[in-house]
C-alpha cells in the first residue's frame, strides 16, 4: 500500500562506511605506532 521509506538507509549506509573507515584508521595507527615513532625520533635526531 505505502511505498518502502528509504531516506534514513543512506545515512545509515554513510554512517557504516565512516566507522568502517574509522576503524580501519585506528588499526593502521596501532599497527604502525612503533614505526613511525622511529622515523619521528630519527627526524628530529638529525635537526
Amino acid at each position: 500500500m505505502f511505498p518502502p521509506r528509504t531516506e534514513g538507509q543512506g545515512l545509515a549506509e554513510y554512517a557504516l562506511i565512516l566507522s568502517l573507515i574509522a576503524i580501519l584508521a585506528i588499526s593502521a595507527l596501532l599497527f604502525l605506532s612503533g614505526r613511525i615513532d622511529t622515523i619521528l625520533s630519527t627526524i628530529g635526531k638529525s635537526l
